[in-house]
């Protein structure tokens, strides 16, 4: 994932509705939801998860699709990998992270930087 990518998928998750409905679709599975199911859950208007929905799509997080009547909407699994990618592959120094282990404490030098 190119830096211009991870923006925008962090920018569109940088509201709470957004965060909410992504988090719901990534539990909900490959199947997704209906917009209907979507916004009784959060408690939304549909004018307005239509708003949020829109920029989790534009931001390549989300997919859509129609079925009979209704948008389904589920979450991008591989993109998610790839912002998750993105955000981590410093990790450690570079050096994989393997199953149970915790990154070390960030150097000095590191700290200054963040």
């Amino acid at each position: 994932m190119e830096a211009s990518g991870a923006i925008r998928a962090l920018g569109a998750l940088a509201q709470a509705h957004r965060l909410a409905a992504f988090r719901l679709l990534v539990a909900a599975g490959e199947a997704g939801l209906a917009a209907g199911s979507i916004a009784d859950a959060l408690g939304l208007a549909p004018s307005s998860l239509s708003f949020h929905l829109a920029q989790l799509v534009h931001a390549g997080l989300v997919t859509q699709h129609r079925q009979s009547r209704s948008i389904i909407y589920a979450a991008d699994y591989a993109a998610m990998a790839g912002l998750m990618g993105y955000l981590t592959e410093n990790c450690c120094g570079g050096v994989p992270c393997v199953g149970e282990t915790i990154c070390p404490p960030m150097s000095t030098k590191a700290k200054d930087v963040a």
